[in-house]
């Protein structure tokens, strides 16, 4: 157990601010081209499939489709935060300067996931106003759309983490974002309701961590779930348990950050 009055806050402090001016100081690259990507996404659904004119569960489908794209864009660029971060420093040998200051593995793992945490929930922030001019946003329950978000981006945060750490180059935390992080999202329900799927598809559905994330956000935004919204809530929590002890003890042992 971590002991909070031991801890290093100088030294976790200045770890996460690193994360922070990390993306700030190229925000068009971190925080606007999100946004942009986006609603591009909602405009082709909008124009080209004629998305404003259609519903789901009695819902427009603008509104119904807005959540999904706002929690992607939030866990999307958790993950590319910290597996570029820890990335970027094993390639250029930099490692080192996260590894001998004087903070305990749970504190390096902190620093580094409220920093890709941060990058995600900023995104989502600006996303979401940037939407709410060409969608009606309407907030069913505040508390589930925070809980939700933080859920995400800490979700992916631990992810990119744990996908850095075993990636030897680029090519291979490219093909975790490729192979893994995209077909999970695109196939999470996203941009339809799994209610529409066969019942062999949607009991698969169930199996995705990224669809209670999706369906919980939209949950605080329409007040409509596709699943059980008390299920996902314990499904987030157990996931980023499970994420967090395992990041937090690979950093302890070096896995495949020492020499």
């Amino acid at each position: 157990m971590h002991d909070p009055a031991a801890a290093n806050w100088i030294g976790l402090w200045t770890l996460y601010m690193r994360e922070v001016r990390r993306f700030t100081k190229v925000y068009t690259q971190t925080l606007m081209a999100p946004v942009v990507t986006t609603l591009l996404f909602l405009a082709v659904f909008a124009l080209a499939l004629g998305g404003a004119a259609r519903s789901v569960a009695g819902i427009p489908f603008m509104q119904f489709l807005a959540p999904g794209l706002i929690v992607m864009a939030i866990a999307q660029n958790s993950f590319a935060n910290t597996s570029s971060s820890l990335m970027s420093a094993k390639v250029q040998g930099s490692i080192v300067d996260t590894l001998m200051p004087p903070l305990t593995a749970f504190e390096i793992n902190f620093g580094l996931a409220m920093g890709g945490m941060t990058r995600g929930i900023v995104v989502g922030v600006v996303v979401s106003v940037a939407m709410n001019i060409a969608v009606d946003m309407q907030i069913h329950s505040l508390a589930h759309i925070v809980f939700h978000g933080v859920m995400a981006s800490l979700m992916l945060a631990q992810l990119g983490i744990l996908g850095a750490m075993w990636a030897q180059k680029f090519d291979q935390i490219a093909a975790v974002t490729h192979f893994v992080i995209t077909p999970l999202s695109f196939l999470s329900g996203t941009f339809y309701s799994i209610q529409r799927l066969p019942e062999t598809a949607q009991t698969a559905a169930h199996f995705n961590p990224f669809f209670y994330m999706i369906d919980g956000f939209r949950y605080g935004f329409i007040g409509h779930a596709d699943g059980n919204v008390s299920i996902g809530i314990a499904v987030m929590l157990a996931i980023n348990i499970t994420l967090w002890t395992v990041c937090t003890r690979l950093f302890h042992i070096g896995y495949k950050l020492k020499p």
